[in-house]
């Protein structure tokens, strides 16, 4: 059949006009170009402006660093305030993050320094919202600063590095949320033998063993002991609770032969010493 025969063209199917005049195949090629006019901003400007928003942020937070780094280097410990110290640690982990205002936060949120780096790793998890790298960059710090301090009294006579010692359990011990009871075992030149965790929980509520404490200590072969053990509100005042547990294990040591040194109790504001006290 001829295309072009009025006979052909009558079998095609009518082009017929929706409301409006306008065919609908007019209406669809139209409608893309109406609705995007509609949107309430340009693609062609936001995208680019979030980029380069993002780009200068990072940016920014790398210089800072890399001022930080130096300054660390170049001064020592003592150039960095203590939020800068978390901040860096933090980015070690977070590398693409301006982890300054999350340092500030954490340091506030936990009470300080010390006491950020003590906390338990479920609660900085909670707290600081963080992940698992971030966690273990601030429990290394914490790691590496208490193995330092450990070295200062190993194989050495305690009694002669008393400061150091005193140094090393606060560092441990002054932040704890839980009352911790440990003791120090040594051999009769005074020497560390043995740093045991005996209990967890308050002198007066933990049931506190005499006999297991002595048991321990002609196991190990101590000849003297030093028992500590820390109070979480931070006050290192002993109770009487405290006095009494004293005495009687220095009483129980000396039919044994073991001496009690010292009972020391640590709190975030400082020691006291119940030698020091009289009480022994």
């Amino acid at each position: 059949m001829d295309p072009t025969s009025r006979e052909f063209q009558n079998m095609l199917p009518a082009n017929r006009p929706e409301s409006g005049g306008r065919s609908a195949l007019s209406h669809v090629e139209e409608a893309p170009f109406e609705s995007l006019s509609a949107l309430p901003f340009e693609l062609s400007k936001a995208t680019p402006e979030r980029l380069v928003g993002n780009a200068a942020t990072e940016h920014h937070g790398k210089g800072h660093r890399t001022r930080l780094r130096q300054r660390l280097i170049e001064g020592g410990p003592e150039a960095l305030l203590d939020h800068e110290l978390v901040e860096y640690l933090l980015a070690l982990a977070i590398p693409r993050r301006d982890t300054k205002p999350l340092a500030k936060k954490l340091i506030e949120e936990f009470g300080g320094f010390g006491a950020l780096l003590c906390a338990d790793a479920k609660a900085l998890a909670r707290v600081g919202e963080l992940g698992d790298s971030a966690v273990a960059a601030l429990k290394i710090a914490q790691a590496a600063a208490l193995r330092l301090l450990k070295e200062e009294v190993k194989d050495r006579p305690i009694l002669g590095s008393w400061q150091a010692l005193l140094d090393y359990l606060h560092a441990d011990m002054a932040h704890e949320a839980v009352e911790r009871v440990r003791v120090l075992f040594l051999n009769s030149k005074n020497v560390l033998i043995r740093d045991e965790a005996m209990w967890e929980g308050s002198v007066d509520e933990s049931a506190v063993y005499i006999r297991e404490i002595m048991r321990r200590a002609l196991d190990y072969h101590a000849t003297a002991i030093i028992i500590v053990h820390n109070h979480p509100s931070g006050d290192p005042t002993p109770s009487q609770q405290d006095i009494r547990l004293t005495r009687d294990l220095a009483e129980a040591g000396r039919h044994l032969r073991v001496t009690l040194h010292d009972h020391v109790i640590i709190g975030a504001k400082g020691h006291s010493s119940l030698r020091a006290m009289g009480v022994i």
